[in-house]
């Protein structure tokens, strides 16, 4: 399976964010984004998602499955933690299998040690714990390609051991990973696409 992107450009409002930008991964392959702030790489994984259209390019999962979209075929994790405060930890993982189709809430819980915290309503979390209660979909469901933008923030070191950990395997199994991160993640022979300064404005 290959992830292939070729002359990508990317608009938001009336800003061209990037273009002419080509990239490849393959399967287990781990691709990091790197660059300054504003230079395109949420936009680039967003676009990956199918939640912005491209304004130039094409992007082809080659191998994937044919009747689904790249993005149903995606694992997204945003910046931003996906977490409803009024539900529970393991409800937040109930409404996300629901939403998915199907997941394995106790692989989830234990990914990165959320078993003791089940019960606790997610309005009581720290960021920490939020951050992981997000990062365990990664666990849930069993999807090809995850996106993952900023995944570290708000993780001790402990919880980016499990976090290393999950990426590893998932890529042993022939997954793919792209990465949008200002830190260095410990990952082993990993690709780096580093985008340029962004312009300024006209």
């Amino acid at each position: 399976m290959d992830l292939i992107g070729e002359g990508l450009a990317c608009e938001r409002g009336e800003r061209l964010v990037f273009k002419d930008t080509s990239f490849s991964v393959a399967a287990g392959q781990l691709l990091v984004l790197t660059g300054p702030n504003g230079a395109g790489k949420t936009s680039l994984l967003r676009l990956i998602a199918g939640l912005i259209e491209p304004a130039a390019g094409s992007l082809e999962l080659v191998g994937g499955h044919s009747q689904l979209t790249i993005g149903q075929q995606t694992n997204l994790i945003a910046h931003q933690n996906a977490t409803k405060p009024s539900l529970t930890v393991a409800e937040n993982l109930q409404f996300w299998s629901g939403f998915f189709g199907d997941g394995d809430i106790s692989a989830a819980l234990e990914a990165f040690n959320l078993s003791p915290l089940a019960s606790y309503s997610a309005a009581l979390l720290s960021a920490g714990q939020l951050r992981r209660l997000t990062l365990s979909r990664l666990a849930l469901v069993t999807r090809p390609l995850w996106l993952l933008d900023e995944p570290t923030v708000g993780l001790d070191s402990n919880s980016n051991e499990s976090l290393r950990g999950l990426m590893k395997h998932h890529l042993d199994h022939g997954g793919l990973i792209i990465t949008a991160t200002h830190v260095d993640l410990g990952m082993k022979g990993a690709k780096v696409f580093n985008f340029p300064e962004p312009a300024a404005p006209a």
